[in-house]
């Protein structure tokens, strides 16, 4: 006989009221970080949510023309949003600096156009590695534009987790993809650039008014690229530009919230955990198994973002 429905409650409130405890209290600790801390975490979560969107996008990307692949992603993203901007009305998503908003799309579409058109010819491990030498574009670029401080131990966290980049990707670079290899790294100073401008943005513009309209404005951008080799997808292919639309969105949100509390140099070095994303969920979704090279280098790229994040929430005490 089963146990009556009020027995059962009673014995699944205390666990739920713990999880809320949890959250609760993890809740409050992120928010008392220090904001060089908060940054990374924001930093890490978006690093996740894009090395998920990698898998996703690389195998549209083999299935359809890259160019309508990128669209169709960023259009989805605006599929994603509507709902979100009915409901708080469209007037709220007026941006202060609509210029500065197409410049940004302007910008990272022609960052999107070298990526996906290497996308489907170089690995996902690669893919991810290669983007590591974003930071370093960045951090350069910030200290230039915003004279934002580059501290020693900052510069040494960038530069070992670039010499951990280097160890696993360090073959690939010389053999036949070499050519998309070297190509997908020129993407890197047009991201950098892009992720630049969006720095300035957050001083006049809410996360959420750049996520949307750099949704808009990198499809404008990438609608004639796509129309010249278009092909209708499948329902399947609508099914996960859908889930690329939020993973995009939530991606690209997450890193404007980093970017909003700290400083660009200081939220970089959290960019080399995407390697150790990308490690996992090759494993899970393609049965590729890491090698030593990237158990190794992707070991000194977390351990240098530990002990960044160390030294960060010291430095603000």
């Amino acid at each position: 006989m089963p146990p009556p429905v009020n027995a059962t409650h009673a014995r699944v409130r205390p666990w739920t009221a713990r999880i809320r405890s949890w959250i609760a209290r993890g809740t409050a600790s992120i928010r008392g970080a220090d904001p060089s801390v908060r940054g990374m975490l924001w930093a890490s979560l978006a690093g996740l949510t894009f090395s998920v969107l990698n898998v996703v996008m690389r195998r549209l990307s083999i299935e359809l023309d890259p160019f309508q692949t990128q669209f169709l992603r960023y259009l989805a993203g605006v599929l994603v949003l509507l709902p979100v901007m009915l409901r708080n009305g469209l007037a709220s998503y007026v941006p202060n600096d609509l210029g500065g908003q197409f410049w940004r799309g302007a910008v990272h579409t022609c960052g999107l156009l070298v990526w996906f058109l290497a996308l489907p010819r170089v690995s996902l491990a690669d893919t991810t590695a290669i983007g590591f030498t974003g930071p370093i574009f960045m951090m350069l670029g910030a200290a230039v534009v915003f004279g934002e401080p580059m501290r020693w131990d900052r510069w040494l966290a960038a530069l070992l987790g670039f010499v951990g980049v280097m160890i696993v990707v360090g073959a690939g670079l010389g053999g036949t993809a070499g050519y998309y290899n070297l190509l997908m790294l020129a993407s890197s100073p047009l991201f950098a650039a892009s992720f630049l401008i969006m720095k300035a943005l957050t001083r006049t513009e809410r996360p959420a008014v750049i996520v949307v309209w750099q949704s808009l404005t990198v499809s404008l951008f990438s609608l004639p690229f796509a129309l010249v080799n278009w092909s209708w997808p499948d329902s399947v292919q609508w099914g996960l530009f859908l889930v690329s639309g939020v993973l995009g969105s939530a991606g690209h949100y997450c890193m404007t919230r980093a970017f909003r509390v700290a400083d660009v140099s200081a939220t970089q070095p959290a960019k080399f955990l995407d390697l150790v994303w990308a490690a996992l969920l090759g494993w899970i979704f393609f049965g590729d198994h890491p090698t030593r090279a990237t158990l190794l280098g992707g070991g000194l790229i977390l351990g240098v973002t530990i002990w960044l994040a160390r030294r960060e929430s010291r430095a603000g005490n």
